[in-house]
């Protein structure tokens, strides 16, 4: 399989390595920004699914076209959750949909990969927001909590730290706007053709799980999908009704009895490999409804489950991804946020965190920021000046 790991592997060590993981992210942030523009009241969830998914393969498909052996395409199913659904719904055809609203908190969940180069984002805004609709209240409360905590930790990813000091600091963060991070969620390394290395950060941990998690050390060469998802509320997914439709194969072995579980779980093989898929690439629904069942039930797929918090609550996410270079920290995914629309009667106290946020992520070499009058974005570096929540905090080159 074009999809194993070769002996060797391969790292951002390597300049054409590097080429490719920044394509799957420029990729990823085009899709992303179009999705956000149709991010409208009266919008439906499943097209946007759709639109995000035909996107990622449409990108990834002008590339490489000579190399008929290498992989590429989605490395995330689209996912669109709104308010207090916490991640992962992504509707199939059969399935009830959701149609946007004014109002909605919407997060937008999304990857591609080239070679198995991946580069994963995620995305939170308000449907109708704008300088004359402003949000304010607990949206405004959640949504800047995971920006502010997503910088927080784009700061602390870098060689020689720990990924305890970024658990702790996204706590800070979630604490300083009376939320709460979503408990036991990770963000992992990332490694060709996996989406979850051994390496990983976790989230408001309960005793056991702090108990269990492994202590790591980041180095330079390696490559993190940092994945940030606040609460208003307890910080508890939990399931309800909705049917998971994102699965990704593991490394069991079984025999599968049924043919159509067999003829489906070679189709899984043959077109996404170790990659998340989502059932909606399945042209029969209902046979792949049927297949992925024996396959879960022998752990043969991992289910991405939908998880809620309660239905008064609202959950933000922001997710990006990091490239650790000699240089300094390349953060290839994510779009700017506009804190100016966002009206929070919190601030972060914090002096630690005050400091972490008015430190640059720097790379040497980068472009300068132009001396001009703050505004209140972040680009896709990591370069900032929030005047919402922290004072002034920026980074520089």
């Amino acid at each position: 399989m074009a999809d194993k790991e070769s002996s060797e592997e391969k790292t951002i060590a390597q300049d054409l390595v590097v080429t490719k993981y920044k394509m799957a992210g420029e990729m990823v942030n085009r899709v992303l920004k179009q999705l956000i523009e149709k991010c409208k009241a009266e919008e439906s969830v499943r097209n946007l699914c759709e639109l995000g998914d035909n996107g990622i393969n449409d990108e990834t498909s002008k590339v490489f076209k000579k190399e008929k052996d290498l992989k590429k395409g989605i490395a995330f199913p689209t996912c669109v959750s709104v308010n207090n659904t916490i991640c992962h719904f992504s509707p199939l055809k059969s399935e009830v949909d959701y149609v946007l609203k004014d109002g909605d908190v919407v997060k937008l969940d999304l990857g591609a990969h080239i070679d198995g180069f991946i580069a994963v984002v995620a995305h939170t805004l308000v449907v109708g927001a704008s300088n004359e609709a402003k949000v304010d209240g607990r949206k405004a409360d959640v949504i800047l909590a995971a920006h502010l905590a997503a910088e927080a930790a784009l700061r602390l990813v870098r060689p020689g730290s720990e990924n305890n000091a970024v658990t702790d600091a996204i706590q800070k963060v979630s604490e300083s706007f009376k939320c709460k991070p979503i408990s036991g969620m990770l963000s992992h390394q990332l490694k060709q053709f996996r989406i979850d290395g051994e390496k990983s950060i976790i989230q408001n941990p309960t005793e056991a799980q702090k108990k269990d998690h492994e202590k790591c050390e980041f180095e330079v060469n390696e490559v993190y999908a940092i994945d940030v998802l606040i609460s208003t509320g307890e910080g508890k997914g939990r399931e309800l009704d909705s049917k998971t439709t994102v699965y990704k194969k593991t490394d069991e072995v079984y025999q599968l009895k049924m043919k159509a579980s067999r003829a489906f779980y070679s189709d899984v093989d043959k077109r996404f490999g170790s990659m998340p898929f989502t059932l909606r690439a399945f042209e029969e629904e209902k046979k792949a409804r049927m297949g992925v069942l024996e396959c879960v039930n022998h752990k043969l797929l991992e289910p991405f489950t939908v998880l809620y918090e309660k239905d008064t609550e609202f959950v933000a996410q922001f997710k990006f991804t990091v490239l650790l270079m000699p240089s300094g920290s390349h953060k290839i995914t994510g779009l700017p946020i506009d804190t100016s629309f966002l009206k929070s009667e919190f601030n972060i106290e914090d002096d630690s965190i005050k400091a972490l946020l008015n430190r640059g992520v720097g790379h040497k070499g980068g472009k300068k920021k132009k001396k001009s009058t703050p505004k209140t974005t972040t680009d896709t570096t990591g370069d900032k000046v929030v005047n919402n929540g922290v004072n002034s905090a920026k980074s520089e080159d």
